[in-house]
């Protein structure tokens, strides 16, 4: 944890980056520049599947809201008329064939962000072969595929894309990885078709996403009550995401008073991690929930957030979408 404390000091709070890092970025953006220009001249082929793909990432990483915008864009493609399914390389997870989520996925198996976004209620496929996954959704009667976390998989062909940005921390120190917390060079910006900010203030070009909640439920047997009840509480808050400050200055917003447990992204828990000893109430992020549930305790509650966007937004993703279906209805000339 010591050496991730001191990258992201020098990624986010103007901190100096380790000198190692330097030529370590050079080298992985040498890297990431040969993998983009063979896809680009077509020695590297991506597949081409017989429905849109819509990819939704992030240049840098860590959690900016990638699995919430699958949602809510998911249900408003639902709402809409189409048969949406999600495709995820279901990192966190031991599964390396392509499988079609079943009624009760195994997030040690398919990893736990594809357990959330199956749990509402989409279709979900995961697999490293990320087009080999989307073609069990074409199967199940899917006729559009959104790729949760695919901006840099470009062996999956796209078309739309849409760029997450962090509201609060934006790029950071805008350098590639190791020395910053960029995935791919910041000019790679101008060529995605819609850009989401979450939280913040955003920018020329950018669509506002707010994640909200109001209620948490428990996991032990689903009782409901509103997050405004724990208000003046001291509580366990626990977060296993890319950015669990987030999650925990959300509870402070709230007017709750949390004892931080922050964890690795997707990882694993143990029962003795979560055993705090002294009755409080524990809070975690529905991402973390759905490893916790086959252990859960009566005072163990998730927090359960929705990403609320601009109806301008779905307008720009309907006006793709509704070129593409043009093209390929036209008659070939």
């Amino acid at each position: 944890m010591a050496l991730i404390d001191t990258l992201e000091s020098a990624w986010y709070a103007g901190g100096r980056a380790p000198w190692w890092t330097w030529p370590l970025a050079a080298l992985y953006g040498g890297v990431i520049g040969l993998r983009s220009g063979l896809y680009r001249a077509g020695i590297w082929r991506s597949v081409r599947l017989p429905a849109p793909v819509i990819v939704i990432g992030n240049l840098s990483v860590g959690g900016t809201g990638k699995t919430p915008l699958t949602i809510a864009v998911a249900a408003a493609l639902r709402a809409r008329g189409y048969r949406p399914g999600v495709v995820s390389r279901g990192y966190g997870g031991s599964r390396r064939e392509p499988l079609l989520l079943g009624d009760a996925p195994d997030p040690a198996q398919v990893g736990d962000e594809p357990c959330l976004i199956h749990a509402s209620g989409m279709p979900v496929a995961v697999g490293r072969d990320r087009p080999a996954a989307a073609r069990l959704l074409l199967d199940a009667g899917c006729h559009v595929l959104l790729a949760d976390d695919g901006l840099q998989h470009y062996r999956l062909a796209r078309d739309v894309e849409i760029c997450v940005i962090d509201g609060v921390r934006r790029f950071g120190n805008q350098r590639l990885l190791p020395a910053g917390p960029l995935r791919e060079p910041l000019s790679r910006l101008r060529q995605v078709d819609l850009r989401v900010c979450n939280g913040g203030i955003a920018e020329d070009g950018e669509y506002l996403m707010q994640l909200r909640g109001g209620d948490v439920v428990a996991l032990s047997d689903g009782r409901v009550q509103s997050l405004a009840s724990f208000r003046g509480q001291r509580v366990h808050a626990v977060a296993a995401i890319g950015n669990p400050q987030r999650f925990f200055d959300s509870l402070r917003a709230a007017g709750i008073l949390p004892i931080e447990h922050s964890f690795a992204d997707h990882h694993g828990f143990a029962v003795a991690e979560l055993d705090f000893a002294d009755g409080l109430p524990v809070l975690m992020t529905d991402k973390d929930a759905v490893k916790c549930r086959c252990f859960a305790q009566p005072h163990w509650w998730r927090v359960p957030v929705q990403a609320d966007l601009p109806q301008a937004f779905y307008e720009a993703l309907d006006e793709r979408l509704e070129g593409l279906r043009r093209e390929t209805a036209s008659p070939a000339t």
